[in-house]
C-alpha cells in the first residue's frame, strides 16, 4: 500500500499574501455564461453572496458593457 506524502509549507504573512496574490484566473465569458445564467434563472443563493464582488475585464468588453447600458431601443 501506498503511503500519502504529504507537503508542509510555512503561513504566509498577512501583508506578503496580498501582494504576491494572483488578481484572479483566467477564464472564458464563453464558459461563464451559462453558469452565470442558470445561477441568474434559478436564483442561486452563491451568486446573491456573490453580487458586491468586483471583476475585471478586458477594455474592450468594458466598452461593449458601457455601450450596451447606455442603449436605449426606440419606441
Amino acid at each position: 500500500m501506498a503511503t500519502a506524502r504529504l507537503r508542509v509549507f510555512p503561513r504566509p504573512d498577512e501583508e506578503t499574501a496580498n501582494d504576491t496574490a494572483a488578481p484572479g484566473i483566467p477564464i472564458r465569458l464563453g464558459d461563464l455564461y451559462p453558469i452565470l445564467s442558470q445561477a441568474f434563472r434559478d436564483n442561486y443563493s452563491w451568486l446573491r453572496d456573490l453580487e458586491q464582488d468586483k471583476v475585471l475585464v478586458t477594455p474592450d468588453l468594458y466598452e461593449v458593457v458601457r455601450a450596451f447600458a447606455n442603449y436605449r431601443p426606440s419606441a
